[in-house]
């Protein structure tokens, strides 16, 4: 039977919409003795042991069917590979938490209603307690509003099919689970701000800020076989973005993402599902693009197409990237026996300043930043055991991710962007001095990801409380 969700709340400084559940810590136990002349029967009347509540963990995965019949959708006229929606679930106690993340550059409100109840009806996890985000891959049709065409009706409704299959998967594969995590290092991300003469646009930033930690976080069942592997990176998944084949065609593929995460499902056998989450991806490309930006001597400007080689390119950057997950995974040595293991979500907002968003073709030396409104940008922590996923929906840049991490009190830290559908950029303080294409392409005004920043440290340290 599907355990019934209840809703809590509770309140931290300024408004805390807190779902605090699943949160494995009952500390009462009582143990029947033997007392005196205590007969065989007293013993079996005695009072059971209250048992600590147990993680359960399940994880699901379907391809989205994009048949030739919608192509060409949203310019998109082929597919090199699925595009897939991979479910974690989650459940310790009366409670489950559903985590469900789509190769997808974006996606509609209205989709994620309609994958939440597909979700919710299959899984009995509370609409409010599904968290959607995508691996923000630049290869896929971006979701459209139902409304919009025929084709765009029924992308919406391939995606929901794909979602009903998956979480269908998650619930009936739902067992005892323990989890770990670990740390590994894999460089196929650079910075993307360079210098032009024209002021700072896109390329190779090798000197720029750039996260290289592979965080993997791995769950088992109790007899170890791996459920899920979940790897948070930060770049854009963008190797085979806008890259046009010899043929004419511009295919469809979940990208530098999807390639890391097949290649860590192929060395599990399809046992465990991968889960790819993006981290501070505003800042970060892959290290080797198809269709790229190169500057020259002279700090001018221009891009490349490499067609159907960068194919290669992409092969390469996801098995590497892959490899370095599978190491992690196979170093990590999960704990809690199925018990014991907190799982929490928090949800809350902050307020920060917003701007008019810029549209930029080129670089520039002059920008005008002026706040003239504000916004409320929510905020979603998931802890699983001693370690915690932050993520909001701005892709947030580099150095926010490293200040979240450097000053968290858990000691394995996770920070994603494009959370709930996504949105654009939230730069840091340099990257509107410099007047980068971050800063630029961006409805946040500055301060904002220093803002949000400290409110992530916040409601961290209040789970530590």
């Amino acid at each position: 039977m599907v355990p019934k969700n209840e809703n809590e709340s509770t309140r931290l400084g300024s408004p805390l919409h807190r779902r605090s559940f699943l949160n494995g810590s009952i500390a009462a136990a009582v143990t029947a003795t033997s007392l005196g002349g205590a007969t065989a029967v007293q013993a079996a009347n005695a009072e059971p042991a209250l048992k600590e509540p147990v993680l359960e963990a399940g994880a699901g995965r379907a391809a989205i069917d994009i048949p030739s019949s919608l192509l060409p959708l949203d310019g998109f006229t082929t597919v090199h590979d699925d595009l897939y929606v991979r479910i974690l679930l989650l459940e310790n106690g009366s409670r489950r938490v559903a985590l469900a993340v789509l190769d997808l550059t974006s996606i509609s409100a209205e989709a994620i209603a309609a994958m939440r109840t597909a979700i919710a009806k299959a899984s009995g996890v509370a609409t409010a307690d599904i968290v959607v985000t995508v691996t923000h891959t630049f290869s896929a049709p971006h979701v459209q509003a139902t409304t919009t065409s025929t084709a765009a009706a029924q992308y919406v409704q391939q995606i929901t099919t794909a979602t009903a299959t998956a979480i269908a998967a998650a619930v009936a594969g739902l067992k005892p689970a323990r989890v770990g995590f670990g740390t590994g290092t894999c460089d196929v991300n650079v910075n993307r701000d360079v210098l032009t003469d024209d002021g700072w646009w896109l390329g190779t930033g090798e000197r720029g800020s750039s996260d290289k930690s592979v965080g993997v976080t791995r769950l088992d069942d109790l007899d170890g076989n791996p459920i899920a592997v979940l790897i948070n990176y930060s770049v854009q998944s963008s190797v085979m973005m806008e890259s046009v084949m010899a043929s004419g065609d511009l295919p469809i593929t979940a990208d530098l993402a999807g390639a890391a995460v097949q290649h860590v499902e192929k060395q599990y056998d399809g046992d465990a599902v991968g889960f790819f989450l993006v981290g501070s991806c505003g800042d970060q490309s892959p290290a080797f693009r198809s269709k790229r930006y190169t500057i020259d001597k002279d700090k001018k400007w221009s891009q490349v197409d490499a067609q159907d080689a960068g194919w290669l390119l992409l092969t390469v950057q996801g098995e590497r990237l892959g490899t370095e997950a599978v190491r992690v995974s196979e170093t990590i040595k999960t704990s809690g026996g199925g018990s014991g293991s907190t799982v929490r979500l928090l949800t809350d907002t902050v307020t920060v300043g917003t701007m008019a968003m810029g549209h930029p073709t080129g670089p520039t030396k002059t920008y005008d930043f002026t706040p003239n409104a504000t916004a409320d940008v929510p905020v979603w922590v998931l802890q699983v055991g001693s370690g915690v996923f932050v993520g909001v929906e701005p892709e947030l840049s580099t150095d926010t991710a490293l200040a979240v991490k450097k000053h968290s009190p858990f000691p394995h830290t996770a920070v994603m962007s494009m959370l709930e559908g996504g949105s654009k950029n939230m730069a840091e303080a340099q990257s509107y001095a410099r007047i980068t294409y971050e800063a630029m392409d961006s409805s946040y005004a500055q301060g904002s990801a220093e803002t949000v920043a400290a409110k992530i440290g916040t409601m961290l340290h209040s789970l530590r409380d």
